[in-house]
């Protein structure tokens, strides 16, 4: 791994807008800001997401730039952007839609995952 995203800011959401049938889908809010985010790395060939044991409420997710395509990852190409799911974090993201929103006091990727139980008060982990 090439290295950490620090500056995002990350809100687990429970529940879905839509029903989801992929592994992970990006809306064009959250594929077009991936597409800044990675065109100054060329040493990167996509974005990993993955989950650890951290928070209030059990997980959070994490979000790092991808030099290589590991064996056990699951591999989402969408609008030219591959993002690669940890296997650990496989099925925790079944389903879930990425997306980026600004607003005047943030801006952040939002996980609509239909498969969140509960999250915290701050909704930055959340449990399965």
């Amino acid at each position: 791994m090439a290295g950490r995203i620090a500056s995002a800011s990350i809100r687990a959401v429970v529940g879905s807008k839509r029903p989801i049938k992929a592994a992970l889908t990006l809306t064009p809010s959250a594929v077009d800001q991936l597409k800044k985010i990675l065109s100054g790395k060329t040493d990167c060939i996509g974005l990993k997401i993955g989950v650890k044991q951290r928070g209030c409420n059990g997980l959070s997710y994490t979000l790092d730039y991808a030099s290589e395509k590991h064996k056990l990852d699951e591999e989402v190409v969408q609008d030219g952007i591959h993002v690669f799911i940890d296997r650990k974090a496989q099925l925790t993201l079944l389903g879930t839609e990425m997306d980026f929103v600004q607003s005047k006091l943030s801006s952040e990727f939002v996980f609509y995952n239909p498969n969140i139980k509960g999250t915290c008060g701050c909704g930055e982990s959340f449990n399965i």
